[in-house]
């Protein structure tokens, strides 16, 4: 059995992506399975950090790495806090507090358009000059007060346009079928299939 790391320390992201992909003949493993630590993510851009945290995670471990950047993209912030998002209200942030600068820098706007964005990278070896890239959009906007109380991160404060619900309302399984995350995991789950199967 193929066995793939996952680039993350985050449990819920971890259950989040394995269900998602639903591979029966690829073993996953997180980073906090095998105690390595995070890397920096120092660029500009979802697809660069991405890249950068799945090539750190595969030469620590010598496994094919995946890794995904996302964030909360507001349309009046020019796009921020964007690959900011999980550090917006200081470098050990809670998503509580990140959610309480958003709202509070928010107070006095009327435009609320926001999107989720997700970069998601898969590699074969550390060194890998053909990387898997697949991306996923997910449009609604800002809310102004918290709803529900499923996910994590900025979930509560998103509100999907289509089901016209916070993120966090949302049935895991309805999520799971319309998030940003799960659109570029659809999309590497295809390309994945063409490896391992």
């Amino acid at each position: 059995m193929q066995k793939i790391i996952i680039a993350t320390n985050n449990p819920k992201k971890l259950a989040e992506i394995t269900d998602l992909m639903g591979m029966s003949n690829v073993q996953f493993c997180s980073l906090s399975d095998l105690n390595i630590e995070s890397c920096p993510e120092p660029f500009d851009t979802f697809i660069e950090n991405a890249l950068a945290k799945a090539r750190h995670a595969s030469k620590k471990t010598g496994l094919p790495a995946i890794a995904d950047d996302s964030g909360i993209c507001v349309d009046i912030l020019e796009g921020g806090p964007g690959i900011h998002s999980a550090r917006y209200a200081g470098p050990a942030a809670t998503d509580k507090e990140n959610i309480i600068k958003l709202l509070d820098t928010l107070s006095n706007e009327a435009n609320r358009k926001a999107h989720f964005h997700c970069s998601m990278v898969f590699i074969r070896h550390y060194l890998d000059p053909e990387p898997l890239i697949t991306e996923g959009i997910w449009a609604g906007e800002i809310l102004k007060n918290p709803r529900g109380a499923n996910g994590f991160g900025y979930d509560p404060i998103f509100l999907d346009y289509k089901t016209e619900k916070s993120s966090a309302e949302l049935e895991f399984d309805i999520k799971n079928r319309i998030s940003h995350r799960a659109q570029a995991l659809q999309k590497l789950t295809h390309k994945l299939k063409m490896i391992y199967d």
